[in-house]
């Protein structure tokens, strides 16, 4: 992702990939293998490809956050690379969890190499996220991992949560509103807040971009869950239907099951049945959760968050040009394949 402006240029892949890729070099040869095959960086055989997988948005919040704080972006290069090596550590353990085959038109790790050495890798990217920390020289470290650890145990919590509700019938929308925003909410908060504090940032500042990334992040989340049943797999990289088919209790599903609807009550006798869904199956589960609400409702509710993430914004006294990239950034994950 580049952002450029009358006051600064970022180049995020210019800036991260190098980092990112010096932090993968100190893995064994196996995980290493594993672990830049996951990220992008090569095949399968370790021949290079042209460069990381997936946008960088996490990476670049984080430059952004340091920007914010009047710093080079270079100085949020470290809370950049904490940040990706992060999430792709709950992308392989979440490949995994769920039993995807694919990510990124490409098979997931697990489905490549083994489930093993998958889980091996994310035990390795999340080990490296807080060494690129400790790494800075800076009185500022301790609290930027402790931003960190916070924010992996929000994370798990809220995908101990995803796990725990394909097992019940009974989720409320709130829980299921308070899973989407510590699954995904938290790290965007991270992303969006880390640089400031890796560079030492007035506490209100990290504090309102915290808060702009918290609800960014659950317009993203609110936005994937909604993508997961309706979205084109050429831009996902995922099965069509998806969610549905290992009946996960996403937002627009929970608030169709939750629904006092007729088409609520269908879903709910279909989501009940002991048997694997038929394609015929999925595709009339997905036309009733529209039917239901569930769409509307989950796309309302994901614009509301936006301009809540925005609206955050304001107050902190951001230079424009700051202030307007993140709000582009905000869009963009909003506005994905609508």
């Amino acid at each position: 992702m580049t952002l450029t402006s009358d006051r600064f240029s970022i180049d995020t892949r210019r800036l991260v990939d190098p980092a990112l890729r010096k932090a993968i070099d100190r893995l064994d040869a196996a995980t290493r293998l594993t672990a830049g095959y996951h990220l992008g960086f090569w095949d399968a055989d370790g021949r290079t490809r042209g460069g990381a997988a997936g946008k960088g948005v996490r990476s670049t919040l984080a430059l952004l956050s340091a920007v914010a704080a009047e710093a080079p972006p270079a100085e949020g290069v470290p809370a950049a690379v904490a940040c990706e090596l992060v999430h792709n550590f709950s992308l392989l353990h979440d490949d995994v969890i769920d039993g995807d085959t694919e990510r990124r038109h490409r098979p997931t790790v697990w489905a490549r190499f083994g489930t093993s050495d998958a889980i091996l890798a994310g035990d390795a990217l999340l080990s490296l996220a807080n060494e690129v920390l400790a790494d800075v020289a800076s009185d500022t470290v301790p609290a930027a991992v402790r931003r960190v650890g916070g924010t992996v145990r929000r994370l798990i919590a809220g995908q101990s949560a995803d796990v725990a509700f394909e097992k019940r019938d009974d989720v409320s929308l709130t829980e299921c509103l308070a899973m989407a925003a510590d699954k995904t909410g938290a790290l965007l908060a991270c992303a969006a807040s880390l640089g400031a504090v890796l560079v030492g940032a007035p506490t209100p500042l990290c504090s309102g971009l915290s808060e702009f990334g918290d609800h960014i992040g659950m317009a993203f989340q609110l936005t994937d869950d909604l993508l997961g049943i309706w979205g084109d797999p050429a831009v996902t990289g995922k099965p069509v239907l998806s969610d549905l088919r290992t009946r996960k209790k996403t937002v627009p599903v929970v608030v169709a099951l939750t629904s006092e609807t007729a088409a609520g009550g269908k879903l709910r006798e279909l989501y009940a049945k002991p048997t694997p869904l038929t394609d015929a199956e999925l595709t009339d589960a997905a036309a009733w959760i529209d039917e239901a609400g569930g769409r509307t409702w989950t796309e309302a509710e994901a614009d509301r968050h936006l301009a809540a993430g925005i609206d955050a914004l304001a107050p902190l006294g951001l230079h424009q040009e700051v202030e307007r990239e993140l709000t582009a950034v905000a869009q963009q994950l909003r506005g994905r394949d609508r």
